[in-house]
């Protein structure tokens, strides 16, 4: 077998190459590319599992980032579990064809209990006084403490949240680093994140963004460079392309106000009670699953949707088989945004009736994606300070709640999920052999294929072009 590494630049597209990426530039150059034609949604858990199983949503079920659990009434984003891709990856079938082949997966998603044999992923501590201590999961489990011994605590308060930067990406990269020299894997799958935050923070202008195409150009060269030393073929590529957007879509409130959204007070505040509502929308960046509890009722929810200014298409029961949506845990109604807008998961029409954690970091409750998560809250004075004060009080063990994410998601500058006009906006895919020569998009399922063949032929490419 071939040692093989993917690095997933998460929101690296085409049209950010430049004066501010000296490293990603010349390694294209010298290398090959090719655009993606991104999953959909475009998304990172559904675009990662096409890329690891060659598979679409309607056969591996990862129909987005999270998704309404209709055995347990809940909306739950983020799961880890592995079982919940409902076909085989590339390390599954890789192992059956060689015995001695290993993967290492660094932070990709559904990383826990897989067949992988040596992973890393997010696993902060919930303890009993309510406060949340940064940590990973690991197999084997001594390598947990093995990465954080050596490089400190990952920082997972830079990971996602208002304090996003640089930093979780590169004990990221470092930690792979130690990965390869501790157990030499065949295949090694590392995610950066960073490009992630100030795109949607701020749009994809590459002026706008310069320092963080810098800083992960930087960490990318040194990475590259390690492991190019040891002889690895290196795929860079990313899952989505970030866009600019302009205007939030409220789906939730537009069903509210329709009648269709149920609703718990508790302690003065509105919570989503999905289970009680006849129709409810889970959204996820340009992408929304509607789930109608009624089946009679699902063209009359259709009808009105369509008409939301910001709606672009939906798609309704098996009409959803040509995006490949046509799988149980899918909405009954698929919903994509128009190429400004986004949709939130608000649902309250009254800021101070809105649930307690709106304003906290807080991705397992919220029932849908909330990129506000990334902002303090402009209309809290001296907010930082506000921050340290509460971390203080968090130490010495009050209950404090965090509460300085704002409620304005017209602070949102760029997101994801259609698929762009632009394919200067797609994602992208570069190699340091000609394996692209000649060729100018793949498909988001082609991927697997890809880096099977390199991980099964050294120094052979020409079957991969098509």
């Amino acid at each position: 077998m071939n040692k093989t590494v993917v690095i997933n630049v998460v929101g690296l597209s085409p049209a950010l190459l430049g004066g501010h990426t000296p490293f990603l530039k010349r390694f294209g150059e010298q290398g090959s590319m090719a655009r993606v034609r991104p999953a959909f949604p475009a998304v990172t858990c559904t675009a990662q599992t096409n890329y690891l199983t060659g598979k679409t949503p309607s056969e591996h079920g990862i129909v987005a980032n999270g998704w309404y659990f209709k055995e347990e009434h809940e909306v739950k984003f983020w799961r880890q579990s592995s079982d919940l891709v409902r076909v085989s990856r590339i390390w599954d079938r890789l192992k059956a064809e060689d015995p001695e082949f290993t993967c290492a997966n660094l932070f990709w998603w559904y990383n826990m209990y897989s067949e992988a044999d040596y992973s890393v992923t997010p696993r902060p501590n919930y303890l009993a006084d309510g406060r949340k201590i940064p940590d990973v999961y690991s197999y084997p489990s001594g390598l947990r403490d093995d990465l954080q011994k050596e490089l400190g605590q990952f920082p997972l308060f830079k990971f996602w949240g208002p304090a996003t930067d640089i930093s979780s990406s590169q004990w990221i990269a470092d930690a792979a680093k130690r990965v390869e020299t501790k157990y030499d894997p065949t295949l090694t799958l590392i995610y950066l994140p960073h490009l992630d935050y100030n795109l949607q923070r701020h749009g994809p202008d590459p002026e706008q963004v310069g320092d963080d195409l810098k800083a992960i150009d930087a960490v990318l060269e040194d990475l590259v460079g390690f492991y190019e030393a040891r002889g690895a073929s290196v795929l860079l590529l990313s899952e989505y392309g970030i866009t600019g957007v302009s205007r939030p879509v409220h789906l939730n409130r537009v069903l509210r106000e329709h009648g269709y959204l149920a609703l718990r007070i508790e302690r003065g505040r509105e919570l989503l009670d999905a289970g009680a509502s006849k129709a409810f929308a889970v959204a996820d960046h340009q992408v929304a699953h509607v789930y109608v509890r009624h089946k009679e009722n699902i063209a009359a929810v259709a009808g009105i949707l369509k008409t939301v200014p910001g709606v672009d298409r939906l798609w309704v029961g098996e009409e959803r088989k040509a995006i490949h949506m046509d799988h149980e845990r899918s909405g009954d109604i698929v919903v994509m945004a128009d190429h400004e807008s986004w949709f939130t998961y608000y649902y309250w029409l009254d800021d101070e009736r809105a649930p307690d954690f709106a304003r906290t970091v807080d991705i397992h409750r919220k029932p849908g994606y909330d990129p506000a998560e990334m902002f303090t809250d402009p209309g809290k004075r001296l907010v930082k300070l506000r921050i340290l004060w509460k971390l203080v009080l968090k130490k010495l063990g009050f209950r404090v709640l965090m509460d300085v994410i704002p409620l304005e998601a017209n602070l949102v500058k760029g997101s994801h999920g259609r698929i762009p006009e632009n394919k200067g906006f797609y994602p992208l895919v570069m190699a340091n052999t000609p394996l692209f020569d000649g060729v100018e998009e793949i498909d988001s399922t082609e991927v697997h294929t890809i880096i099977s063949e390199l991980a099964t032929k050294k120094d052979q490419y020409e079957s991969l072009i098509t």
